[in-house]
């Protein structure tokens, strides 16, 4: 990657040189280097794709640890290369990348034993910085579905099905069902994992529909899971609202009293 540098360009005459813009980064493939006068020949065209997401995520990834390294040495009056020396390069060795070993020392410290702190306050200070900056946030995800049941058992198949999405709770993983309007109900579930969050809401939308089609009703996933912003929650809260406005208007309506035994219920 390169930040500044004074290039020989091969679309150019040899004579000539181009500079890159300053603070723009770019990926690019070294040729060949001149020591004397100090070209380097480089090609952005024998990037491929492929290299050019690994390189980025390693720049990244070397910017994080260098900031964890230098918030550390300036914490505890430590020399930045003493920390490189004894903690990032090992580490660098033997996980692949310092950052690796720092986000897996958050579930699993024995990635600490074999690395050796200039003393405890280093050790502390480190280890204290990377559970705060490191730790992963939880992920909301969520999924609407309209269930439905016009058979003899009605609003109580409904409610019987609705149920089994909570029944694989968990204190990890736990699955909460909310009304929006019948037959329209939204499943939420937070997790550390995305991925995992929406397995778990896939297995409990596949519960459901097993429930309700054996009660003879009918289970339509609107929106499949997915990783949901405060955006989409503003929009849900907006179209709750919205929907009990409605509701409110029609007075007298049996689907509104369904619908508070189901959200009472569930």
């Amino acid at each position: 990657m390169l930040r500044e540098r004074h290039v020989l360009s091969l679309a150019l005459p040899t004579a000539q040189t181009c500079t890159p813009k300053t603070s723009k980064t770019s990926i690019t493939n070294t040729l060949f280097s001149l020591s004397q006068p100090g070209y380097i020949d480089l090609s952005k065209r024998r990037v491929s794709p492929e290299d050019i997401g690994k390189c980025e995520e390693r720049y990244n990834k070397s910017k994080l640890a260098h900031s964890i390294l230098r918030h550390v040495a300036e914490k505890t009056n430590t020399p930045i290369q003493s920390l490189y020396e004894t903690i990032g390069w090992p580490l660098n060795k033997k996980y692949g990348h310092a950052v690796d070993a720092f986000k897996l020392s958050i579930t699993n410290p024995d990635v600490w034993n074999e690395v050796t702190f200039p003393n405890d306050v280093v050790k502390d200070e480190f280890q204290s910085y990377i559970g705060r900056r490191l730790t992963p946030q939880p992920t909301k995800v969520r999924a609407d579905v309209e269930v439905t049941c016009f058979g003899y058992e009605g609003i109580d198949a409904v409610k019987t099905a609705l149920r089994c999405a909570e029944a694989r709770n968990t204190p990890e993983t736990q699955v909460k069902v909310k009304l929006v309007s019948p037959p329209l109900y939204v499943l939420t579930s937070q997790c550390l994992d995305k991925t995992a969050g929406i397995a778990v809401l896939e297995a409990a939308i596949g519960d459901i529909e097993k429930n309700i089609r054996e009660a003879g009703g009918n289970c339509v996933v609107r929106m499949a899971p997915k990783a949901v912003t405060e955006s989409d929650d503003a929009e849900l809260a907006a179209l709750m609202e919205k929907r009990e406005r409605e509701n409110a208007e029609i007075s007298g309506d049996d689907s509104d009293e369904e619908a508070s035994a189901v959200e009472g219920d569930i």
